[in-house]
């Protein structure tokens, strides 16, 4: 749509016998002492506010002072020609029902995030929220059309560069930890994707390759946020990764993305609500034909029924996993599902046997889980917590001080909130023991940690 020019700026920048150079350095300097420095703005800048274009916040805000001082009346952001725009609080928790809503959800959530808004920043883990996804996500048709009209091409190579963003990105949060990445990948989201998806030209095909790579994106950046205990910040990431994998037509993906919202939902103690998550993973993984998803969504049932103490039902789930594990077939699978290997299915079969208080069973799987790929120091830490905690319940403190030594340590090198949980987890197994001699040795070791 064609931008109609700023009459009302323009008229109180005359009022005031500004220069557009005097009124861009005047908001450069207040922004600075408001506690926002480095605004960049020049007399271009207020050309194209005149000519229609709305700046980013505070801008608006920051004139509003300006002109009000300048002028001696109160001025508002209608005043400017720059009425406030207001941000549903449920921004990024609902499924929305158009591939256009859905763009203007989620590239909306990714600016709100850059920005951290506070209700983002202060924002709960909503099970409705969750649950409407998932059924919205099973029950919705195919996508009519996926497509844009925008200025700007849409090529492979626009493409390309996003799976390879999430592949570096994913990376580095597995080595170090979401705490040092995380920011990064949200400003790509909104400086690179947004465009793409907002005011790119493309058609059915590209559209869809391009709903699957923001997917994946926007994925990563909701699994970050849960890294960090963000959970409602999470949540809204993965409904709206959800919702571009709907765009994608991508029901591989869609399954992928419910077994994250399930891990996240038994990470925060809510087994039940797990379950019907990775129900729903089950029957995407299912219409994908895709094994490895399978033994995913099975084995995360089988957590979910742990949770609930439910053995029985666990080792249903588990059978179910190992079955669907054994029919894959490397190199027919997608990509980004590498991860997923012996030595993680064992990881998850340790966390069941962890939660059902089975010791044996836990060394034994947690053992198999550190035959992994090196280059995944926070998986490492997690599956050597796990394997302390099961040496711990079969009563072989010494060595299971030993291994919480090694998890603790490689802890100290990520910035990760569940980290420092699995970190919180062992010290209180490990507090009855406080008096011992190898837990007091442990204790002085850590102590500068």
């Amino acid at each position: 749509m064609e931008r109609q020019p700023n009459r009302l700026l323009q008229q109180l920048i005359a009022e005031a016998a500004f220069s557009h150079k005097g009124l861009a350095r005047r908001l450069v300097d207040l922004g600075a002492a408001r506690g926002t420095p480095g605004l960049k703005y020049d007399h271009s800048s207020v050309l194209r506010w005149i000519g229609g274009q709305r700046p980013r916040d505070p801008v608006p805000c920051l004139l509003t002072e300006i002109f009000a001082l300048r002028l001696g009346r109160p001025i508002t952001t209608d005043d400017l020609g720059m009425p406030a725009i207001t941000t549903p609080l449920d921004l990024g928790q609902v499924f929305t029902h158009t591939w256009q809503e859905g763009v203007s959800t989620v590239t909306a959530l990714w600016r709100a995030d850059v920005e951290r808004r506070k209700f983002l920043v202060d924002s709960t883990f909503a099970i409705g929220a969750g649950s409407v996804g998932a059924v919205r996500w099973l029950t919705s048709p195919a996508e009519g059309r996926v497509g844009g009209a925008g200025s700007r091409r849409v090529g492979k190579a626009d493409i390309t560069a996003i799976h390879e963003v999430t592949r570096a990105f994913g990376e580095l949060d597995n080595r170090f930890g979401s705490g040092r990445v995380r920011s990064f990948v949200v400003k790509y989201l909104d400086t690179a994707v947004s465009p793409l998806l907002k005011d790119g030209t493309y058609g059915a095909a590209a559209g869809r390759q391009l709903a699957a790579a923001a997917a994946e994106l926007t994925r990563l950046a909701g699994w970050m946020a849960y890294d960090l205990e963000q959970h409602g910040l999470a949540q809204r990431y993965l409904i709206q990764a959800l919702r571009l994998a709907r765009g994608a037509d991508n029901h591989a993906l869609g399954a992928e993305i419910l077994a994250g919202m399930a891990h996240q939902a038994i990470y925060m103690g809510q087994p039940a609500h797990a379950l019907d998550l990775a129900r729903a993973a089950a029957l995407s993984a299912e219409r994908a034909n895709v094994p490895t998803l399978l033994a995913s969504s099975h084995v995360l049932e089988a957590h979910a029924h742990a949770g609930l103490g439910d053995a029985r039902s666990c080792g249903t789930s588990l059978h179910q996993a190992e079955l669907a594990f054994d029919a894959r077939e490397p190199g027919a699978e997608p990509a980004w599902l590498s991860y997923f290997d012996e030595a993680y299915l064992s990881a998850k079969f340790a966390h069941c046997f962890r939660d059902l208080g089975e010791g044996e069973r836990v060394v034994r799987q947690a053992r198999r889980s550190l035959d992994m790929d090196h280059r995944y120091v926070r998986g490492r830490m997690f599956n050597l917590s796990l394997l302390a905690a099961g040496l711990l319940q079969c009563g072989e403190l010494e060595e299971a001080c030993t291994t919480a030594a090694q998890a603790l340590a490689l802890a100290g090198e990520l910035q990760s909130a569940r980290s420092r949980s699995y970190v919180a987890d062992l010290r209180k197994r490990l507090e009855p023991y406080k008096r011992e001699r190898a837990v007091m040795a442990l204790n002085a070791e850590l102590a500068p940690v």
